[in-house]
């Protein structure tokens, strides 16, 4: 297996921006279930209930340092997405590489909606979404030459 990536704390300062510091002391790094698992748990900083068609974002605590030629997606978990037709709000996050040097330190922030017609109830510390590491390729006349220098949505303000 390639060992391609390293998760992390933001800083308290940053996750301050957004989150309490019981969240922060609350916010445990991605990890396997299995030795067979693809995905990486995301667990929930505090406890939340999504009503049916309820949105909220949550400030993860994490960032990600990534080699070159790899992104970390991040989906629902399987089973929230079927029982309770949980989605991420831009359907499939991707974290890119240089994210980890954005002005937000790469502040992963998880925004999901409640599809369902039942409530979602998720305990603090449990998991709620999960990251899968995926190599990618460029096409032979690529000449990108710009580096990141914001957080969030930022590559197209250039």
């Amino acid at each position: 297996m390639n060992k391609i990536a390293l998760f992390e704390k933001v800083s308290k300062t940053e996750f301050l921006k957004s989150g309490t510091i019981e969240q922060y002391d609350a916010v445990i790094l991605p990890k396997r279930a299995t030795l067979g698992s693809a995905g990486y748990d995301f667990f929930a900083p505090f406890s939340f209930t999504l009503e049916a068609g309820e949105t909220l974002k949550i400030p993860t605590g994490i960032r990600v340092k990534i080699e070159n030629g790899w992104f970390l997606a991040i989906y629902p978990r399987s089973g929230l997405g079927f029982k309770y037709r949980l989605r991420l709000d831009n359907t499939v996050g991707i974290i890119d590489a240089d994210y980890y040097e954005a002005d937000n330190e790469g502040h992963i922030f998880i925004k999901m909606t409640n599809c369902g017609n039942s409530p979602l109830s998720v305990e603090k510390g449990k998991a709620f979404a999960q990251g899968v590491f995926t190599p990618f390729g460029i096409t032979y006349d690529d000449e990108v030459c710009l580096t990141r220098t914001g957080g969030f949505g930022s590559t197209d303000k250039k």
